[in-house]
C-alpha cells in the first residue's frame, strides 16, 4: 500500500498510531499484520524524510538571519 502524495505529517503521524495501537491491542490478524507493518514502514519512512527537511530548512532560515 503506498501513501498518499498529498499526506500531511499529522496524518502520517496519526496512522501511525493507529496502526500501534491495533498491534498492541490485538486487533490484527495475522493475515493483515504483514500489510499494516508495510504501511507503518512507508509512514515511518515520509515521517523521517519531512523532520530531516524541515529541520534543514529551519537551520537555513536561521542561517540567513544572523
Amino acid at each position: 500500500m503506498k501513501i498518499a502524495k498529498n499526506i500531511t505529517y499529522e496524518d502520517a503521524l496519526k496512522q501511525l498510531e493507529e496502526i500501534v495501537s491495533m498491534l498492541e491491542s490485538g486487533q490484527l490478524s495475522i493475515d493483515i499484520l504483514t500489510e499494516k507493518l508495510a504501511q507503518a514502514e512507508q509512514l515511518l519512512t515520509f515521517c523521517k524524510a519531512k523532520l530531516t527537511h524541515t529541520n534543514a530548512e529551519v537551520k537555513k532560515i536561521l542561517e540567513n538571519m544572523q
